[in-house]
């Protein structure tokens, strides 16, 4: 069985057991979150949202926090010898996902 869950705006395809990075979540390493945004449950016979399933959840386990790869920002102007340098790193929470109730 598996579902399809929006959190932070974008959507994962989750089944049970599997271990995904999403965008920065509250809650401390070994805490257990609940995922209610379910927009589709897959399996034998598949269940669609509109636009999420009524009383699903995934039940999901913090494994740790911390932040993504840095994404250097360049800008530069031309015919000004002016430039600028940025850096930036998400937030991001790693979570593994321990069950699926639809």
């Amino acid at each position: 069985m598996y579902a399809i869950i929006e959190t932070g705006g974008k959507q994962y395809r989750v089944e049970e057991g599997s271990k995904i990075v999403v965008e920065k979540l509250a809650g401390e390493a070994g805490s257990e979150i609940k995922l209610d945004k379910v927009l589709m449950l897959g399996g034998a016979d598949v269940k669609v949202g509109a636009p999420y399933v009524e009383n699903a959840a995934v039940t999901a386990e913090v494994v740790e926090q911390g932040r993504g790869a840095k994404v250097m920002v360049f800008k530069r102007w031309r015919r000004n010898d002016s430039r600028k340098l940025r850096g930036h790193r998400q937030d991001c929470t790693t979570i593994r996902v321990k069950s699926i109730n639809g």
